[in-house]
């Protein structure tokens, strides 16, 4: 059919030029008879359909195929062997093409699929995409003359695949206009830093978009918050090898914060919400603490997403902000088991309601059953209570520990106020003021004899927390230091009245060595001031040793013993710690090397120090380093374990 459409075409084309300027009477053409059609013949063959297979082969020398001046070659007459490829890219090696040849080799067809085998064909396509993507690059960048020109040669069973890049001149912008900026007022020269493409600077496109996006933020925190960046237009003279940049801007009026309003769940009132954002009504607009309000508000635990909308006033000087809360879960039940040398088994169970007490009043009941401990209490806090980041918390619990040096049962209420650091917001200082009433009847030993004796002591204490940080990182510090001090006046009553301070100072330093390599170190010092070791109870005593403390001897094992072999408790001690922690990926190890002294004065003995060294291992999780540590004591007592294992979340310190 396509055959005789042809001729149909050519017999019309005669008779129009045939056809004199005369009327002439043309007899029409006579249209045979149709044959007879054998559906059992054959298709008559259909030509002028397909693709001719791409001409992969090199030019004559000399010559350069018609209408593709870039055309790829190979010198391979097996044009449908497949083989593996190499790929170079040449004439990049300028000032700041680096960062364009990684953005190139991110989006190259040809490094995708370096690892697979390819045709001739699929080669030659791979070149001219890749091509075609670096071109566009080069003229993102400001190269608008630029070149590339694809090639693709044998080199034994691998393909060598050339893209010969010509950057051309670099063209630089001859003007940049903000139109509309000057609305600013006095912000207008800050803003315009902010935008930070300049004349006489490249015409690089993603400089532009940077530089844009910087505005908006800019214009943003200082307090334009309805402001808009518009189009960009871009005008280039090849001529004289330069463009011009026109970016409108409309800033709008300058706003203040105004109303918060708040809906969803949970129910928190605007004054909470006004509590935990770090601004004012009537202080300037700045979107990174509307940004801010948004993560404190998800942080809380009880909020799974917040929508904080931008509303402008009336008077167009002021913006509301209208908050939308949507609920997360708001009860959890947790439990952990485990085994310690100095712990025996313990298994704890807690039960958690987040917003209790609306809002962020939380309620935790906590049980602990274990072969040395068990415990029954409830734990009440309040999250953001007054100020961001403060929490009160208010506990009672009923509990018995037996440990080789003491066995106390003990029933305890307090409350503490507390200035907290988060793992998304850290702070240099933090602190804490408590208060705790204990009723314990404990028992112990006469150090002299190794009899038992039991005693019931009414303790008031009030304890305080002062910490400076400057680490790096909660769980896994690698530069920086920590300060720490504590210091808890108490009253005891156990036979009689009479007070005695409890004090306590420790300091941390981290230093990288290499990216993998980090020496690490600490110091603890201790002193309990006011009265004699065997007046206070044992439960308030200090005792060393353990994951903790001196690592290698058991829990609570280190200092002086009675002639049982059980420890005391002293009124003093001192502690260092020394590891090197070397990374490997997502594991680590750490050598170790641990020291304390005990001391029942109120200084201790630095003649009586006892040494704990080992290694450890890491395993570097996604919320934070899981630790295991196996010591050795260096100058092993009678009764001493010749290991001590320790297993944790996060460093030793």
């Amino acid at each position: 059919m396509g055959r005789r459409g042809a001729d149909w075409a050519v017999v019309a084309a005669g008779l129009a030029v045939a056809a004199p300027a005369a009327a002439q009477t043309v007899p029409p053409p006579t249209v045979p008879e149709p044959a007879e059609i054998d559906p059992n013949a054959p298709l008559a063959p259909l030509p002028d359909l397909g693709v001719d297979w791409p001409e992969l082969l090199p030019p004559p020398r000399g010559e350069t195929p018609a209408g593709d001046a870039a055309a790829p070659s190979v010198s391979s007459a097996d044009i449908a062997a497949e083989r593996r490829y190499a790929l170079l890219v040449t004439g990049l090696d300028g000032p700041g093409q680096t960062e364009l040849l990684r953005r190139f080799r991110q989006s190259s067809v040809l490094e995708a699929d370096r690892k697979k085998a390819a045709n001739a064909a699929q080669l030659d396509r791979r070149a001219r995409a890749d091509a075609d993507l670096l071109e566009e690059l080069l003229r993102a960048a400001g190269h608008f003359d630029a070149a590339v020109k694809p090639s693709v040669a044998e080199a034994g069973d691998t393909a060598r695949i050339t893209l010969a890049a010509t950057p051309g001149p670099l063209y630089r912008f001859a003007s940049v206009d903000l139109p509309g900026l000057e609305q600013a007022g006095e912000d207008a020269a800050s803003l315009r830093k902010a935008f930070a493409v300049q004349p006489g600077g490249p015409a690089d496109a993603q400089a532009v978009t940077d530089a844009g996006l910087a505005l908006k933020v800019a214009l943003g925190q200082q307090g334009f918050a309805l402001a808009d960046v518009g189009s960009q237009e871009v005008v280039i003279d090849h001529a004289a090898r330069t463009a011009r940049l026109t970016l409108p801007v409309a800033t709008g009026p300058f706003q203040r914060i105004g109303t918060i309003r708040v809906a969803g769940e949970p129910r928190f009132g605007a004054a909470h919400v006004a509590t935990i954002a770090r601004f004012r009504a009537g202080d300037r607009y700045r979107q990174s603490r509307i940004d801010d309000l948004r993560r404190a508000l998800i942080a809380t635990g009880l909020v799974g997403s917040a929508d904080v909308r931008v509303v402008p006033a009336a008077d167009r000087r002021t913006v509301d902000l209208d908050v939308r809360l949507e609920p997360a879960p708001a009860r959890t039940i947790a439990g952990e088991l485990g085994y310690g040398t100095g712990e025996g088994v313990r298994a704890e169970a807690n039960w958690q309601h987040r917003n209790l007490i609306n809002p962020e009043g939380a309620l935790t009941l906590r049980a602990v059953l274990g072969t040395q401990e068990q415990l029954a209490g409830a734990v009440l806090r309040f999250n953001n209570w007054r100020a961001r980041d403060r929490v009160l918390t208010v506990l009672g619990n009923v509990s018995h520990v037996d440990r080789d040096a003491y066995d106390a049962r003990t029933i305890q209420v307090g409350a503490t106020v507390e200035r907290q650091s988060t793992f998304l917001w850290r702070k240099t200082w933090t602190w804490s003021l408590g208060s705790e009433l204990l009723a314990s009847d404990e028992r112990d030993v006469v150090a002299a004899t190794g009899l038992p004796r039991r005693r019931t002591f009414l303790i008031g204490a009030v304890p305080a927390t002062l910490n400076y940080d400057r680490s790096n990182d909660l769980l896994d510090p690698t530069r920086g230091f920590r300060l720490g001090g504590r210091f808890s006046p108490e009253v005891s009553l156990q036979g009689s009245v009479f007070g005695y301070g409890r004090a306590q100072f420790d300091a941390s330093a981290y230093r990288p060595f290499s990216e993998r390599v980090v020496v690490a170190g600490r110091v603890r010092a201790g002193t309990i001031l006011g009265a004699s070791r065997d007046r206070i109870a044992p439960s308030r005593r200090f005792f060393a040793g353990g994951g903790g403390s001196v690592r290698g001897y058991g829990y609570q094992r280190l200092g002086p013993r009675d002639v049982n072999g059980d420890p005391i408790g002293g009124r003093s001690l001192a502690e260092f710690s020394l590891e090197t922690r070397v990374r490997f990926g997502t594991f680590g190890v750490v050598p170790f090397l641990d020291g304390g002294t005990l001391s029942t004065g109120t200084l201790p003995r630095l003649r009586q120090w006892q040494f704990g060294a080992g290694l450890g291992l890491r395993y570097y999780s996604s919320f934070g380093p899981i630790r295991i540590d196996v010591g050795t004591p260096l100058n092993r007592r009678s009764g001493d374990g010749r290991i001590a294992v320790t297993v944790s979340l996060g460093q030793a310190f």
